[in-house]
């Protein structure tokens, strides 16, 4: 401690007021060792410049974060430390999105923890019409821990696995491989003139100029790292003067200082306790909660029974492309603030399905005037139909997902008598698609499936194939 003290003080005579010691100083490196940093980081320039810039310049945005994430961070922590994955790794997380699960990135990336779509396939995150597990609070944070264990048992230490998980592991085998050559022919300088060595190299050139593959790369890899060699993320971070091409990406480095800057502003209790106190208590317990939400119920209807604000409602289930359960799955997993958990229970059985309505666009509508007209939002009839722009064509069959009863329809009741297992069946004047469906107990999407019907319209003397 006296040894970091000095340096502390040094970095200090150069720089100014930087990470501030005081009874945190111990909390702060113990972010460092569970991290598996050289606790000497902590008189990094660089680390100590972004921590400036976050505490006395931008501290509204690290605020704002905890602020807009109140509803998620306990459950995100719990999840964390219940799969055996370091809590500081939360702050993985607010450098991926600022904990915003709208966040996307120009690779496709999206959600709490920037899954592009490969990745999210890889661990069992579904992205569908309907769904898109990347933005699923529970699924997304499961699916990252597993994805972050399998990066530590690669890479063996927890800030290489945070490097990973941003740059790519094959970006960061390379760098590392690069490092620990770098360094053992600084020790053996006769090392450079090995046809190894040259072979080495070679395959790292070609596996950047992308002239071969990831599994080349791991043998040269795994070859290096049985010459033993020891480095730290000051060893990595460390600029090599006249290369364009460092041993990782900038906004790698970046990244790293950033997870443990926000991690050791969240010991600067000095600074949250008199205007924030409340960020000093988040994580003691969870205040969402997953239940299974019945098919065809729509995040509206759920919010008019439980008296939970729409937009609150929305914000932690993004995961729901279209806000509503298809009628196909019979439950699916949805997530409620845990205050409103009890009336749910007491009112679950009132809340409204969603049934499927036709509408035939006529002479001066528009996707707003259509939304209005069944209480549903623009951005739903958009994507429910894949629209690529706002133009309508007159007569142009739009599929409208509106809750039950919403909708007053005019019809006839259409029964029919079955026939074992399969039968024919005639419309009749005033059937609809949904009301056959109902009335013989089969999903609307597989009557249209097995009679391959391409629109919702059908015509009186229509034969049509009930299968049960």
């Amino acid at each position: 401690m006296r040894f970091l003290l000095v340096l502390f003080l040094f970095t200090y005579s150069l720089f100014g007021t930087l990470i501030n010691l005081s009874d945190n100083t111990q909390d702060d490196l113990n972010i460092l060792y569970e991290m598996d940093i050289e606790p000497d980081f902590i008189t990094d320039l660089e680390l100590q410049k972004l921590y400036y810039n976050f505490t006395l310049k931008s501290k509204d945005y690290f605020i704002d974060s905890y602020n807009n994430s109140l509803m998620i961070i306990p459950t995100i922590k719990s999840l964390l430390a219940k799969e055996n994955v370091p809590a500081t790794m939360l702050f993985l997380g607010m450098a991926e999105s600022n904990f915003d699960m709208r966040t996307k990135s120009n690779m496709g990336a999206k959600g709490l923890w920037q899954f592009i779509p490969d990745t999210a396939k890889r661990y069992g995150l579904k992205n569908d019409k309907y769904f898109d597990e990347r933005l699923d609070i529970e699924k997304s944070t499961i699916a990252a821990a597993s994805y972050l264990k399998n990066l530590h048992n690669i890479f063996g230490k927890w800030y290489l696995t945070a490097i990973a998980y941003n740059c790519g592991e094959g970006r960061l085998i390379e760098g590392i491989t690069r490092l620990s050559l770098d360094l053992y022919v600084s020790e053996n300088p006769e090392f450079q003139a090995t046809k190894e060595y040259r072979d080495y190299r070679n395959i790292i050139t070609k596996y950047q100029t992308k002239h071969s593959g990831y599994s080349e790369l791991y043998k040269v890899y795994e070859e290096v790292k049985k010459l033993k060699i020891n480095f730290t993320l000051s060893d990595l971070l460390s600029v090599q003067e006249g290369e364009s091409r460092q041993y990782i990406p900038p906004e790698s480095r970046n990244h790293i200082k950033k997870i443990i800057s926000f991690a050791m502003m969240m010991n600067k209790q000095f600074e949250l306790h008199e205007q924030n106190p409340h960020l000093l208590n988040r994580g003691v317990s969870n205040l969402i909660v997953p239940v299974q939400a019945k098919g065809g119920v729509h995040l509206r209807s759920i919010a008019e029974v439980t008296n939970i604000n729409y937009d609150d409602l929305l914000s932690i289930n993004r995961h729901l492309k279209q806000q509503f359960i298809p009628m196909e799955k019979s439950t699916y997993q949805i997530y409620l603030p845990y205050y409103a958990l009890n009336t749910y229970q007491q009112n679950e059985g009132s809340i409204k399905q969603v049934e499927y309505h036709t509408h035939t666009v006529g002479k001066g509508d528009n996707l707003g005037k259509i939304a209005l007209l069944y209480g549903v939002s623009y951005k739903t009839i958009k994507d429910y139909n894949k629209l690529k722009s706002d133009n309508l064509k007159l007569k142009q069959e739009l599929v409208i997902p509106v809750p039950k009863d919403s909708i007053k329809h005019n019809t006839k009741i259409a029964v029919a008598e079955p026939k074992k297992n399969r039968f024919e069946y005639i419309v009749k004047r005033g059937d609809t698609l949904k009301s056959i469906a109902l009335n013989n107990k089969i999903a609307l999407n597989k009557l249209i499936s097995d009679n391959k019907l391409k629109s919702m319209t059908i015509f009186e003397g229509d034969k049509l194939v009930i299968n049960y």
